[in-house]
This record gives structure tokens, sequence and C-alpha cells, in this order.
């Protein structure tokens, strides 16, 4: 079995870590390449859509990438514990229509020995926004280590 480190239980340290990494593989917005941090029976809860393997998260993220545009997402460690992790996100996009959007979350993942992620519930608030209200700005790829974070928005 391939790993995906860090692996569980994590230290803090580790859990900080995990985030980011998943922060920068989301910000990528390659589907294929994101799909590889799930076990092949990965389960989801995104929003009210339940979704059972690999490939359909795979199927699920080019749908999401292909709706969601311009997107660059923010994830922050809110707790964690043996091999589960809860984080808090924010994220931004528009639609094809040129509308903005800021989504905000809150996540709990669960990761098997191998460090892959097996259980992913995903609680998601939709806010539209002016595009001059954005505050996401980097160039779209991994959010630069200098760019606040979520508490330094206030979110």
């Amino acid at each position: 079995m391939d790993t995906r480190p860090p692996l569980p239980p994590f230290t803090h340290e580790t859990a900080v870590q995990k985030v980011r990494l998943a922060e920068d593989g989301w910000n990528s917005r390659d589907p294929a390449r994101v799909a590889l941090a799930y076990s092949e029976d990965t389960r989801w809860r995104n929003r009210a859509e339940f979704l059972v393997g690999r490939s359909a998260a795979q199927a699920f993220l080019e749908r999401k990438w292909a709706r969601e545009l311009d997107y660059r997402l923010i994830k922050e460690l809110w707790t964690f514990g043996g091999p589960r992790i809860a984080v808090r996100f924010a994220y931004e996009w528009h639609d094809d229509s040129g509308h903005w959007y800021r989504s905000y979350g809150n996540e709990n993942w669960e990761f098997n020995e191998a460090g892959l992620m097996v259980h992913r519930h995903a609680s998601i608030n939709d806010m539209p926004i002016k595009e001059s209200d954005r505050k996401f700005f980097w160039p779209l790829g991994r959010r630069p280590d200098d760019h606040p974070g979520l508490s330094g928005f206030g979110f």
C-alpha cells in the first residue's frame, strides 16, 4: 500500500502539515492528483451528496471545478486526535455568469494507517459576494506562505 505522509496518529505539527497539503492539492484544481489522497473505498458526504470510492471523488471534483471557476481555497486546522482531523475553510469562486461567491464550511476527516483519507464529511454554505469584496487574490495554484489564513481575515 502506498503511503501519504504525514501518517496518523497526528501531532499538532503533523495535523497542520496535513491540512496545508490538502489545501495545496485542492488549489491545484487537478482532480486526478487530488483523488490520490483518498483511499480506494473513501466515503464522502459533501453538502447533500454522498460518494463512495476514489473514482467517484475524482468525478465529483471534475464537476466541481468545471463549475467553480477561479477557485482559491484556505483551510485551517480546527482540532485533531488519533487518525482524525477537523478543519474549517473558506474559498472564493465565480460561476460562468461572473457571479462571485465565498463558500464557508467545516470538514471532518479520518485517515487510514497509510495516511489516505477514508472519510470526508463536509458542511458548506455559499454566500454571494461582489467581486470588489473578494479577499483571495494570489495567482491560481498554491496559496503563498505569506498570504493571510482564515484567522488573519477574521473568518
